[in-house]
């Protein structure tokens, strides 16, 4: 890291920037059944934005050892098939635009393989406005484990005093909690406030636009004001 510290905000993008949670709940719903191991759609939802390795061992159990490389390769060939039906929530752009305007860096902290996170980029449509983006290769294990958030970090140069993060799962919020940096969440993913709030986030809004629309009195605007 270099002797100048700057301020950054990590986005989260899968059901925080991009519509694509219940996309990824078809996929692996998809692909549990074909591997003759059903799994409700619901206890998949659950763990949606979760590190892919324990994603599989929560749901499968012992399974995972026999199915679960099968079940991550046709859970990928299922969501990029789907890629045409992915969509950026409304003012995505405009949040980003506005915090890279205000001196701050943006980066996208996902742990999303290069496929997918591609397939995502060209949904965003941010490239000119993103500082440093970050993918499944950066790290062993991601969210709720801190690392993938620690990495953004160290690539953006920042310190976990003058960062923020925004994301829409519990666990961005307990990978956040563990990195030492404040956590805002959204509502898009499909968790409550009140999880997201118990899980370490300071502040929850519906959705980006509302975040952009009380921007200067959200807890992101300590970084520039």
């Amino acid at each position: 890291m270099t002797d100048t510290i700057r301020n950054a905000v990590l986005f989260d993008i899968d059901g925080t920037l991009v519509d694509s949670n219940y996309l990824h709940v078809e996929a692996w719903s998809r692909a549990f059944s074909e591997v003759q191991t059903p799994v409700d759609d619901w206890r998949i939802h659950r763990c949606i934005g979760m590190d892919g390795s324990k994603l599989l061992e929560t749901l499968l159990g012992e399974d995972e050892n026999n199915v679960g490389d099968e079940a991550r390769e046709l859970h990928s060939r299922y969501y990029l098939g789907m890629r045409s039906r992915l969509r950026p929530f409304a003012s995505a752009r405009d949040l980003l635009a506005a915090v890279a305007d205000r001196g701050v860096k943006v980066v996208l902290a996902t742990s999303a393989p290069e496929d997918e996170l591609a397939a995502l980029r060209e949904t965003l449509k941010v490239e000119n406005t993103v500082a440093e983006i970050t993918s499944s290769g950066d790290v062993e294990t991601a969210k709720p484990d801190p690392d993938i958030l620690l990495v953004a970090m160290e690539k953006a140069e920042s310190a976990a005093s003058g960062t923020v993060m925004v994301g829409d799962s519990i666990w961005d919020m307990v990978a956040s909690t563990r990195a030492g940096v404040t956590c805002i969440g959204v509502l898009t993913g499909g968790f409550s406030e009140s999880e997201l709030r118990d899980a370490g986030a300071l502040a929850v809004y519906d959705d980006v636009a509302a975040l952009l629309e009380q921007l200067e009195d959200s807890p992101l605007a300590r970084l520039w004001q």
